[in-house]
């Protein structure tokens, strides 16, 4: 059994940067990869991005190319989401997930493949 437990949403104004942390207890850190998903408003669950077990290797939605960088510590069990050029479409509850699967590029995307889930936090863009 994995926890998961984000931090570092708030209010931010667009253009600006945030950087989420998601800390996990219960399991072996460095054994698996980390995603992270976002939900708006009335809609459906995103795949923002995902990093290796290692670290060496990170994926992203295009949507976030290039302005959101995913990066971990499995000496303090954490993973990062650094946020910069934010938008309000960027508006969200942020979740970070564990996955245990290989990174598998057809089904990285696909929130069914990940095996614990957080239980979110809120990030705001003011426009």
């Amino acid at each position: 059994q994995v926890q998961l437990v984000e931090s570092g949403g708030k209010l931010v104004q667009a253009g600006g940067s945030l950087r989420l942390s998601c800390a996990a207890s219960g399991g072996t850190f460095s054994n698996y990869a980390m995603g992270w998903f976002r939900q708006a408003p009335g809609k459906e669950r995103e795949f923002v991005g995902v990093i290796s077990w290692s670290g060496v290797t990170a994926y992203y939605a295009d949507s976030v190319k290039g302005r959101f960088t995913i990066s971990r510590d499995n000496a303090k069990n954490t993973v990062y989401l650094q946020m910069n050029s934010l938008k309000p479409e960027d508006t969200a509850v942020y979740y970070c997930a564990v996955r245990f699967a290989a990174l598998v590029i057809p089904t990285i995307s696909r929130g069914d493949s990940y095996d614990y889930w957080g239980q979110g936090t809120q990030v705001t863009v003011s426009s």
